[in-house]
This record gives C-alpha cells, sequence and structure tokens, in this order.
C-alpha cells in the first residue's frame, strides 16, 4: 500500500493529501490490465490512457513498473505540453527515502547522463537545420523527377534502365531515411508540422504507413533488442538471434528453419522488398485503426503508390522490370544498413538497466565519412541517435566526444567499426547463433 501524507494550513479546509509509493509496490503494477509509470519520482497511472497513447499503447507498457524519466525525455520534443495529459494521471510520488531509480541502477550514472543530455540542449544540438533538411528533400525530389525526365525522353532502353536503377534506388533509399528523421520529430519545432511531412514522405515517396512506423518504431527505441519487447527482433522463427534464444530453440527441439544455415538464407530475406515484408502488418494496422476515420488518413497515402505500381506492373515491358529491379536493390541496401548496428549486438531478454546502458548494449556505431554519413542516413551515428532520438542527425558528431567521455568514465562499452566490418558481422552473428541452436538441438 501506499503511505499517505498531508499538506493543508490552519483554515479549516480539508488538506492536499500526497500518496507515496515504494518501488517494490510500483514494480508490481506492469501488467496488460494494470499500468504505472513514474516520471521525475511522480507516480503516473496510465492503464486506462495507454489505448490513447500517440505513440502506441505497446511502447508505453513496455515501461510500466519503472522508472521511464529518460525514455520520456528522449520522445518528446515538448516535455511540457505532455505535462498536461499527464496531469489527471498523477496518484502520487516516490516515498522520500526510495531511490529516484529503480532496480540498483547506478544512480550516479543516471544523472550523469541527463547532466549530459542537458549539456546538449544549451549547445543547441536539438535544433535543426532548415538548409540541411531542404537540401536533403531537395535532392530525392530531383532525383526522381530526372528518372522520369529520362523514361519520357530516352524510352526505357537497357542502359536507361540500369542508369534509371540506380538513380531510383538511391532516391528511395535516401526517402527512407528522411521520413526517419520527421517521425523522431528532429526537423521541426512543432510535433504537428513533423507529422504532416512525415506522412508525406513515407506516404507519397515510399508508400507505407505513418501510423504503422509510429507504433512499431518507437518500441524498438524505448527497449532495443529485447525478446518480446523489440519487434525488430520478433522474426516470427525465421532467425534465432543472441546467444540465449538459440540455446532455448535448441533445448526444446524447436525447429522452424535449419537454423544452422540461417547465415545463409538471410541473403534471402535482402530479396523481399521492404514494402512487401510490411504488406500484413500495415493491413494489420488498418483493421486496428478501422474505426477511428482520422488515423486513417496515416495510412490512406499508401495507395496512390500502391496504384501507380499496379499500373506499372501491367506494361509487360522493361519498365516492370526495372520495378523489380528497383525493389531488389533498395532492400538490399535498406537491409544491411538497418541490421549492421543491431544483430551483432546483445540480444537478450528484459533486464532493466538504465536507459545509457541498455542502449549501449543494443547499439554499435559505423565510421564517420562523408559517404557513409550520406550512404546510411547518418544511421552510422547509432548511439548518438538512441540516446537522443529528437536530435537532428547533422549534430551528432558534435555530441559524439561527450558520449564518448560518459562511456570511458562508468566502463560502458562503446563500439565503433567500418562499414565493411559491420556488414560481415552481421552474417559471422547469425553463424554463431545458428551453431548455438544446432548444438543444442542435438546434445541438450
Amino acid at each position: 500500500m501506499g503511505k499517505g501524507g498531508e499538506q493543508g494550513g490552519d483554515s479549516g479546509e480539508p488538506a492536499a493529501q500526497i500518496r507515496f509509493y515504494t518501488w517494490e509496490e510500483i514494480q508490481k503494477h506492469n501488467l496488460r490490465t494494470d499500468k504505472w509509470l513514474v516520471i521525475e519520482r511522480k507516480v503516473y497511472n496510465v492503464t486506462k490512457w495507454a489505448n490513447r497513447h500517440p505513440g502506441g499503447q505497446r511502447v508505453i507498457s513496455h515501461c510500466a513498473g519503472e522508472d521511464a524519466t529518460d525514455a520520456f525525455q528522449a520522445f518528446h520534443i515538448n516535455p511540457t505540453l505532455v505535462q498536461k495529459f499527464l496531469k489527471p494521471l498523477l496518484i502520487g510520488e516516490l516515498a522520500p527515502g526510495e531511490p529516484s531509480h529503480d532496480r540498483d541502477k547506478n544512480s550516479q550514472l543516471v544523472e550523469d547522463f541527463r547532466t549530459l543530455r542537458k549539456t546538449a540542449e544549451d549547445m543547441n544540438l536539438f535544433r535543426a537545420s532548415p538548409l540541411f533538411f531542404s537540401l536533403y528533400l531537395g535532392h530525392i525530389l530531383v532525383m526522381e523527377l530526372l528518372a522520369w525526365l529520362m523514361v519520357s525522353y530516352f524510352g526505357t532502353s537497357w542502359i536507361t534502365t540500369l542508369i534509371l536503377a540506380c538513380i531510383l534506388t538511391t532516391s528511395q533509399a535516401q526517402a527512407g531515411w528522411l521520413q526517419h528523421d520527421f517521425g523522431h520529430l528532429s526537423v521541426f519545432k512543432k510535433s504537428s508540422w513533423n507529422h504532416i511531412v512525415h506522412k508525406f514522405v513515407i506516404g507519397h515517396l515510399k508508400g507505407a504507413s505513418a501510423n504503422w512506423w509510429n507504433h512499431r518504431h518507437f518500441q524498438h527505441h524505448a527497449k532495443p533488442n529485447i525478446f518480446q519487447k523489440d519487434p525488430d527482433v520478433n522474426m516470427l522463427h525465421i532467425f534465432v538471434l543472441g546467444d540465449t534464444q538459440p540455446v532455448e530453440y535448441g533445448k526444446k527441439k524447436l525447429k522452424y528453419l535449419p537454423y544452422n544455415h540461417q547465415h545463409e538464407y538471410f541473403f534471402l530475406k535482402c530479396l523481399i522488398p521492404p514494402s512487401s515484408q510490411l504488406t500484413v502488418e500495415v493491413i494489420l494496422c488498418m483493421l486496428q485503426v478501422r474505426n477511428q476515420a482520422g488515423k486513417l488518413i496515416t495510412i490512406s497515402p499508401l495507395f496512390p503508390k500502391f496504384l501507380m505500381k499496379l499500373k506499372v506492373q501491367e506494361k509487360k515491358s522493361k519498365t516492370a522490370k526495372l520495378d523489380h529491379l528497383l525493389l531488389f536493390l533498395e532492400s538490399h541496401w535498406f537491409v544491411w544498413v538497418t541490421q549492421m548496428n543491431h544483430i551483432p549486438m546483445e540480444i537478450d531478454s528484459e533486464k532493466h538497466r538504465d536507459w545509457l546502458s541498455s542502449q549501449m548494449a543494443a547499439t554499435c556505431n559505423i565510421e564517420q565519412s562523408f559517404f557513409n554519413d550520406w550512404f546510411t542516413g547518418h544511421l552510422n551515428f547509432q548511439i548518438e541517435h538512441h540516446l537522443f532520438p529528437t536530435m537532428p542527425r547533422h549534430n551528432f558528431w558534435k555530441v559524439k566526444p561527450l558520449v564518448k567521455s560518459l562511456c570511458a568514465k562508468y566502463g560502458v562499452q562503446y563500439e565503433e567499426k567500418p562499414l565493411g566490418k559491420a556488414f560481415v558481422d552481421i552474417v559471422g552473428s547469425l553463424k554463431k547463433s545458428g551453431d548455438l541452436w544446432l548444438d543444442a538441438y542435438l546434445h541438450k
């Protein structure tokens, strides 16, 4: 039970009552039907409100029963505004004798990280450059226009087709990185403007759902590489990842696929275009919001792109082959870049670490260069991006020395590698996990 405390004067009116809670009690409220959060020592009951959470109910549920202060600060660009929604959910505070951080986390590390964040704010590192993002969007639109002008003037000869494939693959890949920026609210000061442009870029340039992306991607950021919480490591029995899952599958004699060959059939996954991989999840997302007309707007941009592709497919010509080639090339680009920072890292069950430690265990960086920055959409700075999701990507290099210094102070590993090695490590990690599965399957 929470402990009651009273505040009041001698006016004779009922005193305002504050309820105090211990971590032991708070941690019990992490169920689907009973969810409490702690933000800056204040306790909130978000059970009924979770379904209305703009980022989806799952991401807020993953932090239930925990100190969610750092996650809250990481995802919201205007915490003061969000406090308006939190106020009615306030049920009390941590008891005076309770630490601010749950589960024996290193309080000094947590405080130093929050100081680092404040330093980054004072350095204006969360302020985006309009010129950078304008030029970035411009170079994507120029490539799209150039490609379709080439079709109009030069037809679809094999040489033209190959050039078109390179141009359009590049524009589509770069549009993917750009929608990621707007989705993380890292461009405009107002969330609403970020959401509007995000829907345009992901919907009309990529043909996907902004609503789907938000609900899935923020789970990944809140709990990266955590089974049951990060959808990116929920591989639906196609792959076994990390060191513990393969052994569990092996002991249970689970063999949905020959996992000892997963490092070989991983290349087949790259043959499946991202849009096809997302189809089932987008449809499910549509069904979930079918009774909410407002949310359908986030999905409707999918259809113009979809209809355009159907039209292309109807033409039994090189144009149709071009579309297939684009999907093939873009898929490889997307899969290798998005997997290089996470699959080789620790993938395990929830360990309830502090924000810095949990993000560092699940992410690594790729060496900086102009090409690497552009080719990966600055996802080569995956560590800084995960620590500060709303920070504009062109400022990652500025906060990097501060992050490395903090990691060195507390002995937290800061891993950085060349781009080529990062790609090789994906395959090596899958092979290692597959071998662990086979050994457990045969001998345990």
